[in-house]
């Protein structure tokens, strides 16, 4: 999508846009040659340059192809290396774009932004945080989706064959509140340094929310977290992807005053959420006769603690978490980080 329209009148654009099916079902912002210029200065790209490729659709997919797409989503010039860095994770081996984009089962780009561009361009990571009234979250997580519409051609009922889709297809974009996490963020768990700033994409099949205002300690709260995470009509219980854990304030608090790290978190959401290879192939997420040894053997929702991505967001009052199932399987698809590379 790299046309010009000779319309000046900016109602006309966007009905234009509509009919050329180049909208996500929402209004878009008529992208000009000055706008579009302008973005990509921000993240000091020229409009030819590659940002990544989709081998399995014979795509590439080019700064000026991205930087429109950020113009209709309504972000301004200085997000574009954020959706520069999700566009590259999206479009790595390790994401399964094909699989993930093209599934009946309708998965959403969750974009988890670390580092100190968060704070500088104000995406959101407290109250509200998986919700509206944000321009940057919204707008960047919307830039995504248009990106994968408009310039992989992944549309609905073509490419994109969502049985039911979810809400988070049209954004899904949050900074992690790592000023009141009681760990290390995740790009630094991944390796880099507390004044990088990354973009982490993760195949989100859809978001649980846990409530739970009662328990004090650590093991007692984290219960209901390990009894969502294995629950038998989840993509996960069959094929063990990844899955994103997401404590909010007063969750937080009763962790940190547990004294658990995030090791120690992950090895008890592991070692609690499960069920029996019975349960499974009784509900019939699994072929097969139940045989009695069945009965006594587990099945996880990830293959190890490891494919358990805690991070920290959401505002302070509350009892409210969240978890964020994944997509497909562990041989598919996997959470990528990718720096933000500024000008």
């Amino acid at each position: 999508m790299s046309q010009t329209a000779p319309i000046k009148d900016a109602q006309a654009l966007i009905e234009l846009y509509y009919n050329k099916g180049w909208t996500d079902g929402l209004p878009v912002v008529p992208p000009s040659e000055a706008s579009v210029g302008a973005t990509l200065a921000a993240a000091g790209l020229q409009g030819d340059e590659v940002i990544g490729e989709i081998p399995d659709r014979h795509v590439r997919v080019t700064a000026d192809k991205v930087a429109i797409n950020a113009v209709l989503a309504g972000c301004l010039p200085e997000y574009m290396p954020v959706v520069v860095a999700a566009v590259k994770g999206i479009c790595h081996p390790d994401y399964c774009y094909h699989g993930a984009a093209t599934s009946t089962g309708g998965s959403a780009v969750a974009t988890i932004v670390n580092g100190p561009i968060a704070p500088r361009l104000e995406i959101n990571a407290r109250d509200n945080v998986l919700g509206q009234g944000f321009r940057a979250n919204a707008t960047i997580g919307r830039a995504v989706r248009l990106v994968m519409m408009n310039a992989i051609n992944t549309r609905p009922g073509k490419l994109d064959r969502s049985t039911l889709g979810n809400p988070g297809k049209y954004s899904l974009c949050f900074a992690e509140n790592e000023a009141e996490s009681p760990w290390e963020p995740l790009h630094v768990e991944r390796g880099y340094r507390p004044d990088e700033s990354t973009v982490t994409v993760f195949a989100a099949e859809g978001l649980i929310q846990i409530y739970n205002q009662l328990s004090s300690t650590a093991d007692q709260l984290l219960l209901p977290f390990a009894d969502a995470m294995s629950n038998l009509g989840s993509m996960n219980i069959a094929g063990q992807a990844q899955i994103v854990v997401l404590f909010a304030g007063e969750h937080c608090e009763t962790l940190r005053a547990s004294g658990w790290s995030k090791r120690q978190v992950k090895d008890y959401l592991y070692d609690h959420a499960k069920r029996t290879v019975a349960d499974v192939k009784r509900a019939g997420r699994i072929a097969g006769p139940v045989a009695p040894e069945d009965e006594r053997t587990w099945r996880h929702p990830v293959k190890s603690a490891d494919d358990i991505v805690v991070v920290t967001a959401g505002g302070r009052a509350g009892a409210f978490s969240a978890v964020l199932m994944g997509w497909g399987s562990a041989a598919h698809t996997r959470s990528v980080t990718t720096p933000v590379v500024l000008p």
